[in-house]
């Protein structure tokens, strides 16, 4: 195929047409719609030079001129040379509008690839903040579980010693009078068990607290793993796209990609939406370490308090003990001297008996010598001296028998009044000795059994 003529030959084609032009008359000028005049006269077949012979008559037909031939070819060199030169010229304009849209799309093209990696490394920090958040929050909610499963150990250790102390008020209520009474024991243990009481309904209200908030971790964290899951997803297709270029085979046209979504964020909402979800996540991690916080004050405190109230139950129970012990200690030298007195009693008693059937035959021998006195004859029956001595006998031994039976039910009664009272020392110190039993043997006994300091504050 020929090559179109350069400048420089489209320049000499120029000149030798313009010496044709000097050679050869100018052409007359033709409108575009109409023949020339003398063609259109010899097309009518008039006018000067028109012929009507019959010998000329096959080749007078309607032929251009000859100026109107050097026209069209004029007409022609200048068509195809301004068509030459529009199509260089548009050649030129080709090759530099191609050099500059292939500089502008590679431009392009690494700013956008650039921008894609700055994406990328705001995608990783994000991403970076996020796992570090749910790291965190794992561990601060492994943490907030154990801090739970202390605080049920330790509302399961409270159910011994509220046992112990429910215990011991029952079986104090087996103690015999008068050893039923309200002692400061006994308003120990009531102390103790209203204690217990409201310990358990703090740790209660205290797991259903730690209960919401492991929760609302666990929500949080779920929150920031989604939208790390979404960053990942993200990650990996900006980091496809980033290395893609113009060699890749995976490429083809998306002609509708350039549409935007509705839904779609922007920069700012897309950094709000993670900043906000590491603001909460971060705000419920402080409120776990604060709960945590306050999980060991409480644990702390019911320990200590716990123990302070069975420190003073058992320092109640000891002094009481002891009380105990020595009003028994006492009583029982109270019974032993009874019991000595009642024997003397019992020897008075005895020796006045004897006493009394002593005084008998003297009185039978007096009496027995009146009577048969009595028996004299005449005026021998005589008031004498001997008479008078034997009656005045009589009435001294009657006043004697009288005032030895008299000492003698007194005796006797003393002595009833001493068995009596040998029957209440007894008995009392038996309620002293079953005070003693239930105090020491079976509530203080039982009171061993009392969680240690480590086992209330719910560790195992």
């Amino acid at each position: 195929m020929p090559h179109p003529p350069t400048c420089a030959q489209a320049g000499g084609t120029m000149a030798q047409t313009d010496v044709l032009l000097t050679k050869q008359p100018a052409p007359q000028t033709v409108p575009a719609c109409e023949l020339p005049p003398k063609l259109y006269d010899v097309a009518r077949n008039t006018g000067a030079y028109t012929s009507s012979g019959l010998a000329t008559a096959g080749f007078r037909t309607a032929k251009y001129l000859v100026d109107e031939w050097f026209q069209n070819c004029y007409a022609h060199y200048h068509q195809a040379f301004a068509d030459r030169d529009q199509s260089e010229r548009q050649r030129h304009e080709s090759l530099q509008l191609a050099a500059e849209t292939q500089t502008l799309a590679q431009r392009t093209q690494e700013d956008s690839t650039r921008k894609v990696g700055e994406r990328l490394q705001d995608m990783h920090c994000w991403k970076s903040e996020l796992q570090h958040e749910v790291d965190e929050l794992v561990a601060e909610t492994d943490r907030l579980l154990d801090q739970k499963q202390r605080l049920e150990s330790s509302l399961d250790a409270t159910a011994v010693p509220f046992s112990i102390a429910t215990d011991n008020l029952q079986c104090r209520e087996r103690r015999q009078h008068p050893d039923l009474v309200r002692d400061y024991v006994e308003m120990e243990l009531l102390k103790e068990a209203e204690l217990i009481r409201n310990i358990q309904e703090l740790l209660k209200r205290t797991i259903m607290q730690a209960m919401n908030q492991i929760r609302m971790n666990l929500e949080q964290k779920e929150t920031c793993e989604m939208d790390w899951s979404d960053k990942v997803e993200a990650y990996n297709i900006d980091e496809t796209c980033g290395r893609y270029h113009n060699q890749s085979t995976e490429v083809q046209f998306y002609p509708h990609s350039t549409k935007l979504e509705e839904s779609a964020s922007t920069s700012e909402t897309w950094a709000k939406f993670t900043q906000e979800n590491l603001c909460r996540a971060e705000r419920e991690r402080l409120a776990s370490v604060n709960l945590r916080g306050l999980i060991d004050c409480i644990l702390r405190d019911i320990a200590e308090d716990l123990r302070l109230q069975c420190d003073a139950v058992n320092l109640a129970y000891g002094r009481r003990c002891e009380e105990l012990e020595d009003t028994r200690f006492k009583l029982k030298q109270h019974l032993h001297k009874t019991l000595c007195e009642i024997t003397d009693q019992e020897h008075n008693v005895a020796a006045l008996k004897q006493a009394i059937r002593d005084k008998e035959m003297p009185l039978k021998v007096a009496q027995t010598r009146l009577y048969q006195r009595s028996h004299r004859p005449n005026v021998e029956l005589c008031r004498d001296n001997a008479q008078f001595r034997l009656v005045s006998e009589v009435e001294e031994l009657n006043m004697s028998l009288m005032a030895l039976r008299e000492k003698l039910l007194e005796a006797e009664q003393s002595l009833r009044n001493l068995e009596d009272t040998r029957m209440s020392l007894e008995k009392d110190i038996a309620v002293k000795t079953n005070s003693l039993f239930i105090d020491r043997q079976k509530c203080m006994t039982h009171r061993a059994r009392y969680p240690t300091i480590l086992q209330l504050a719910g560790y195992q």
